[in-house]
This record gives C-alpha cells, structure tokens and sequence, in this order.
C-alpha cells in the first residue's frame, strides 16, 4: 500500500448463497436442483432472490415475476418465510459473534466483520473466514461465500468473485490489481448511470478509471470523484461499525433523455417501485410515508410525499401511492431527468416483526 493508506485491517465480508432460495430448498427437498424463485409471481409480483438455477435463465432480484417467468417458464414460485429467514440470520450473526463484536450486518443475509483482533487469537484472517463458513454450513446447512481483504470495498467485491461456496483473499499487495482489472459497473458505488457514462467516456475497468487524474474526476463525476479515485487505487479507510438506525430506504434512477411523456412516466414510477420494494423487503424496514423524488432538467428538485397510519406493507401499496404522487405533478413543467422513491418513518424491528408474512403474500 502507498503512504495514502490507512493502517491495515483486517475485514472480512460473508455473503449467503441465494439466501432466502437456499433456505426454502434445505426445508423442501422436492425443490433442490429446482429453479425456484421467492416473492410473489401474480401479475405484479417481484423477485426477492432467485436459486443459481433460475438465474442460469436470467431471472434475478427486483425482477417482476412475469418477466422472470417468460424468462423461465418452468420457474417455481415460492412464497416467502421471513420468519425463518430471520431465525437463521440470528443462528449466522450468533456465529458471527464468536470470532467479533465488530460486525456491521448490511441485511439478513450480508455482513462485514472485523477481525484485526478477534476473540480466538487466530492470526489468520482467511482461517477466520474458513471455520465460520464451516460453521455456518454444520449449522444451518447452507453455505456462504466470503471475501477477505484490508479494507471494506475490496472485501465486498472479494466475497462475490467464487460464488457459490466460495471465498477469495485479497492481500494489501495484491489490491490496486485486483480492482484495475474489474469491470467498473461491478465496483460498489458505480450504479447503472454511472456505469453508462463511464462507458461514454472510454472508462470500462479499475485501471481505466485509475488512469484519470482527479480533476477529469470532478469534472465529469462532481462530489464523487474523490470516491472513484481512491476505489481505482484500492483504497478505502472506512470502519467497519455497527449500522446506526436506518431512516428511510430509497431508489432512484437518473435518465439519459429527460422524461415528459406520462405513459413513460408511469412505466418508469412502476418500475422504480418494483425495486424499492425488493430493497425494502430485503432490509426488513417497513414505513409509514412514501415520498417521491422528481429532478428536472433545469436540475431543481421536488419531493411530494403520503403518509399512511400503518406501515406500507405490500408492493401493490407502494406503487399505487407512487402513482398517485406522480399523476399529481402531472403534466411536468419540463422534462424529469430524475425520479426518485422512498419510504421514511420506519418501524423498528421488533414492531416489524408482526404481519411480516403478509408482505409478500401475492
């Protein structure tokens, strides 16, 4: 590492394999080696995780369940059990906690840990990494993927390069050419847009991106640069932390041509809502007000919101007061060059945990 670096660390990521898939085919034997998807396959359905079968077929999460069944027309449909899958996330976290009181879990089925000094003594990060993999599959019978490296971002990409079962190790010496030669649609921070706009500008891997000098960063990519030019390098200074209490859970899509036309509008408001919800089922985190994020092309910024005495708690809710909030503005005083949908006032967990099975019962 370079002078600019933080002191090392050592950070693993564990990622579950198709978690709430894997789950439902170790109860259910008749669904192994099945494609099956859970979330809900009516007419408005969405993905929430789909099995390694199914996504040979391209179906994936935020996918609405009629695409993921043109896609796959054998795809099983399964609705979802969050109770159990809550119930074995608390048998991981628990796993978790025996090597680190460091862990900032990211959903049920994601986590960082930091494991610079951990309570067996283990002096090896990556042997950290085997015996909890080990230990989750002896436990709950499913298996985790892993990635081990100094810092958060190289541990995250790390954990998602052998899935299934898998774990990749980064070293500091090996990080700056780990991350030149990734796709930087796939280096966490870059979304879609982003993706494109690098593509646009002849940026398609870590070290295209590493071959910009700062300035050309800003100019082109404004408050993220910074971001960008470190992640090219393989750097990354933030801790790993317990998760502060989340405020809202939000999706937002910027276009290349701004948006005027309605039936545009609302195709892109379902679709955008489709997402969310996946996000928001993902997380655990219900709300009790919807608010809609519209960007113009002049670049001002509105937000209407609706607010309900209940949780939203199923997507046909959440995309009905999406359009409602939208054919409210309409037509546009100029074209959108945003939209934007979130969910604020959360409940906690434990409110959380009555009516869960509801959510996504389609």
């Amino acid at each position: 590492m370079d002078a600019a670096s933080p002191p090392l660390r050592k950070i693993i990521h564990i990622d579950m394999d198709a978690f709430y898939a894997s789950v439902e085919q170790r109860d259910d034997p008749s669904l192994r080696g099945q494609p099956i998807a859970v979330g809900g396959g009516g007419p408005r359905g969405v993905v929430a995780t789909a099995s390694y079968e199914a996504r040979t077929f391209g179906v994936k999460s935020a996918m609405p369940g009629a695409r993921a069944r043109r896609l796959c027309p054998g795809l099983i449909f399964v609705p979802p059990r969050f109770d159990v899958y809550r119930a074995v996330s608390g048998q991981i976290r628990a796993i978790f906690a025996h090597f680190t009181d460091v862990i900032q879990p990211l959903s049920l089925d994601e986590a960082y840990l930091d494991v610079t000094v951990n309570k067996p003594g283990i002096a090896s990060a990556t042997q950290v990494a085997a015996e909890i993999r080990r230990m989750i599959e002896a436990e709950t019978g499913l298996t985790a993927s892993a990635g081990v490296s100094y810092n958060k971002l190289i541990a995250k990409l790390a954990s998602d390069q052998n899935k299934p079962d898998g774990m990749c190790i980064v070293r500091p010496s090996e990080g700056a050419a780990f991350i030149a030669a990734m796709p930087v649609r796939r280096i966490h921070g870059v979304g879609p847009v982003t993706a494109r706009r690098m593509h646009e500008l002849g940026i398609e891997t870590g070290a295209d991106l590493r071959a910009r000098d700062l300035p050309f960063l800003h100019a082109h990519f404004g408050s993220a640069a910074d971001y960008y030019y470190r992640a090219a390098r393989g750097q990354d200074d933030r801790p790993v932390h317990d998760r502060q209490g989340r405020k809202s859970v939000s999706v937002e899509d910027t276009f290349f041509d701004d948006l005027s036309d309605r039936d545009a509008l609302l195709a892109e408001i379902e679709r955008i809502a489709a997402s969310l919800w996946t996000r928001i089922e993902k997380a655990q985190a219900w709300g009790r007000t919807v608010v809609l994020k519209v960007k113009f092309a002049d670049f001002r910024i509105i937000t209407r919101s609706k607010s309900f005495t209940a949780p939203v708690r199923s997507p046909d809710q959440l995309a009905q007061a999406a359009r409602e909030l939208l054919c409210a503005q309409l037509p546009l005083r100029m074209g959108a060059r945003l939209l934007g949908l979130g969910v604020h006032n959360l409940e906690s967990d434990e409110e959380g945990e009555q009516g869960e099975q509801f959510a996504l019962s389609l």
